[in-house]
């Protein structure tokens, strides 16, 4: 039986499969951006996949906290953006 990595949650602290998870990188250069791969080069922190998480994550400044740096409000827009279709 092979092992399912798990990771926490920087929003609400949830440890979940890691399939289950969005990764929000800061690489190298700077930029944050969404990791589709889960592979992209730099800090990466995970955020669960549901609104509520991003809308937690952003009240809180989890993603600030856990990257090291200010988040654009166009990231938290794109993530949003996400969710919209299950609405």
């Amino acid at each position: 039986m092979r092992k399912i990595p798990m990771r926490r949650c920087v929003a609400t602290g949830e440890s979940l499969p890691k399939k289950e998870l969005l990764r929000i990188v800061r690489t190298p250069q700077g930029d944050v951006i969404i990791d589709e791969s889960g592979r992209q080069n730099g800090r990466g922190a995970y955020l669960k996949r549901s609104r509520e998480a991003v809308e937690i994550a952003k009240k809180r400044k989890a993603l600030t906290r856990a990257l090291e740096c200010e988040i654009p409000d166009t990231l938290y827009q794109e993530l949003m953006g996400m969710f919209d279709d299950e609405s």
